[in-house]
């Protein structure tokens, strides 16, 4: 039986002294704590904090992060560490709960606190849980979800080992379930064919349900995140290069966080995506519902000999945080998506994606592509489909939408806009799927190959996707169906 976790929110009210300061500032902490065990009282429990710290007049950090130590029998205690910006400068917070049993409700809701600058104390303060408004939607909010996230977290540390000739890329599409609007997150590593320095570029998109669509790019700037020496398993054996070269106090991993993608001050890592672009500024958390799904095959992830190779670490996820572009702000809450991975030698001849959230846990991912190499560009698409219904993937094995049972055309693509289709049989079923990509909701970007050549996706996060499976019982019969209007993500590219 796959282990739960534990998800909570908490806010805490209360006031700040700073050094210098001749009177105490209001300050707030809305925090989300993720566990990836279940919290029980008598063992101690360690989960991390993000969140919102806003300190009056001083600090408004949406990207708070941390480590919460729950250990109320054990050790007497709960314990928040806690780091965030405050005018330019990173700050610690470090306090606890002493938990007494004399004194149960004020012990448990009064955390006095240090205020630490690379160790040096610049302040100090107490923190109360506001029992009357704040204790009801405490409880409510209370998950216990499958807990994924270690699976999902091993697979966002950098594939690339410094080989010249590959790209990586670390992408996130969700759909905004107050406003219908979608986002498109787009993180990059190019490394260039003739041995150039490696640089690291991106961007962010978003797709209003009315209006049109807004995006700004991040990049180039030189790659800093770390090298891998050596694999197994998708897992990062050796040193790793920090980009700040030093050890974080708070977290005690090089650069402060374990990152997957660092781009100055773009950042992708567990549970926590944050950067700016152009008038763009984006601070999400990542609550991940599922295992990994692997797109192509499990070993083209460990070995590359395939021209690309393609996995989802949160096949499920649910975002929440703010996308803020020029004055208007979308507040997500529970948005559902995805985050992917690709690494390979660049783009395909010729492509199309497909990410659909069927609901009920069921989730649909389709690469559908023709190869830039010599042979395989002579091809029709090699289609690689995984439908995850009912918490089983199929087909069982991922190979057997690409060659088929018997060769090559079992399942087939037929790639245009803006409509594009995908049907094919593994077994006793077979499915069609058609994607609708609207003209004034799709958007076009260009990308340069590690060797130096262009290609053009048309991405929109507002696609419609008709998907029907049908199972052969002396007939073809209807198994199962879904119609998505505005809620599919969907790209189709080419040279």
């Amino acid at each position: 039986m796959t282990p739960r976790g534990t998800v909570f929110r908490e806010t805490m009210l209360g006031r700040v002294r700073l050094a210098g300061d001749t009177a105490d500032r209001p300050l707030r902490l809305d925090l989300l704590a993720r566990a990836d065990s279940l919290m029980l009282p008598h063992r101690t429990t360690l989960a991390r904090l993000t969140g919102r710290v806003r300190i009056a007049g001083r600090a408004d950090d949406p990207s708070a992060e941390g480590e919460l130590e729950i250990s109320p029998v054990a050790r007497r205690r709960i314990r928040y560490r806690l780091g965030f910006d405050l005018d330019g400068r990173r700050m610690l917070l470090d306090g606890w709960k002493s938990v007494s049993f004399r004194r149960p409700l004020s012990s448990m809701t009064v955390l006095p606190y240090t205020l630490y600058e690379d160790g040096a104390r610049v302040g100090e303060g107490t923190l109360r849980f506001p029992l009357a408004t704040g204790l009801l939607p405490f409880l409510a909010g209370f998950r216990f979800p499958r807990a994924a996230g270690p699976a999902a977290d091993r697979f966002l540390a950098p594939r690339w080992d410094g080989t010249p000739g590959r790209t990586e890329v670390w992408y996130t599409t969700l759909t905004d379930p107050a406003t219908g609007s979608g986002v498109w997150l787009h993180h990059e590593l190019v490394a260039p064919h003739d041995g150039a320095p490696a640089y690291a570029h991106g961007w962010i998109a978003v797709f209003p349900k009315e209006g049109p669509v807004e995006h700004a790019r991040f990049g180039p700037v030189p790659w800093a995140g770390r090298r891998t020496h050596g694999w197994a398993g998708g897992r990062p054996h050796g040193p790793a290069d920090s980009p700040t070269g030093r050890t974080d106090s708070l977290t005690g991993h090089p650069g402060g966080r374990i990152d997957g993608f660092v781009a100055g001050g773009v950042r992708v890592g567990p549970g926590r995506l944050t950067g700016s672009a152009g008038p763009f500024t984006w601070a999400l958390a990542e609550e991940v519902q599922g295992p990994p799904l692997h797109t192509f095959p499990r070993w083209s992830w460990r070995r590359p000999w395939l021209p690309a190779t393609h996995l989802l670490p949160a096949a499920r996820a649910r975002y929440t945080g703010t996308v803020r572009h020029g004055t208007r702000e979308l507040r997500l809450t529970d948005a559902p998506g995805a985050s992917a991975r690709i690494f390979g030698h660049g783009n395909a001849r010729r492509w199309a994606w497909l990410h659909a959230d069927l609901g009920g846990g069921d989730v649909l991912e389709i690469v559908a592509a023709v190869s830039m190499r010599r042979g395989l560009d002579r091809l029709p698409p090699l289609v690689f489909l995984r439908l995850y219904r009912n918490g089983r993937a199929w087909p069982r094995r991922v190979e057997r939408t690409a060659v088929g049972w018997a060769g090559i055309g079992r399942f087939r693509a037929d790639i245009g806009l803006p409509r594009w289709r995908v049907e094919g049989r593994a077994g006793l079923r077979r499915i069609r799927v058609t994607v609708t990509q609207p003209p004034d909701g799709t958007l076009a970007l260009d990308y340069t190959d590690p060797d130096g050549s262009a290609a053009v996706c048309r991405n929109s996060e507002r696609a419609d996707a008709d998907v029907r499976v049908e199972r052969w019982w002396g007939r073809w019969r209807p198994e199962a169906a879904w119609r998505l209007s505005g809620t599919a993500h969907a790209e189709v590219g080419g040279r």
